[in-house]
């Protein structure tokens, strides 16, 4: 089994395909709308992103029912951390991630920085129509047996982490 799509919620369909298509170069698989029988439509837009996977967006339109509003974003609906809720697009080496990190910030993306998350490599930002968290990543090693023991793996952290890591290093 592999996963094959993941479905998201936007209030701005053609907004969210300027992002994904024109930013960040996925081409659409599907566009399409479905007529609801109780009245009103959803606008329904799949991208490829690589490996047989596909990343979908909904955008409801005056079906009765389903709010207007909604925090598309997941996390801060929830009241977690930024990044609690997040998907991540497999790069397939160190030298590749940093090759699209750059190609981002060259078409206006905002990312944070390189991380070490070992046994990844990974970057993030956010989606900045639908406030989604969204990573970049590379496992550059296999994992061991000691990464799978959560008593051997503890790992200093704060919230901070989670809060800015979409963001560039601070200018010194």
């Amino acid at each position: 089994m592999t996963l094959d799509h993941l479905s998201f919620g936007t209030h701005d369909l053609a907004a969210t395909r300027r992002f994904y298509e024109g930013q960040l170069g996925f081409g659409v698989i599907i566009h399409e709308q479905l007529l609801m029988a109780e009245g009103g439509r959803v606008e329904h837009l799949f991208f490829d992103c690589g490996g047989d996977c596909a990343l979908a967006f909904m955008q409801w339109i005056e079906v009765p029912g389903v709010p207007s509003t909604y925090d598309t974003g997941i996390n801060r609906g929830l009241g977690v951390p930024p990044g609690t809720f997040h998907f991540a697009f497999r790069s397939p080496s160190q030298q590749a991630l940093g090759e699209r990190r750059q190609q981002l910030q060259q078409k206006g993306v905002v990312v944070g920085e390189l991380l070490d998350l070992n046994p990844y490599a990974s970057f993030f930002f956010d989606d900045p129509v639908n406030g989604l968290r969204l990573e970049y990543t590379t496992r550059w090693r296999q994992p061991t047996v000691e990464d799978r023991d959560p008593q051997k793996r503890r790992i200093p952290a704060s919230l901070s982490l989670f809060e800015h890591a979409s963001e560039p290093a601070p200018q010194t």
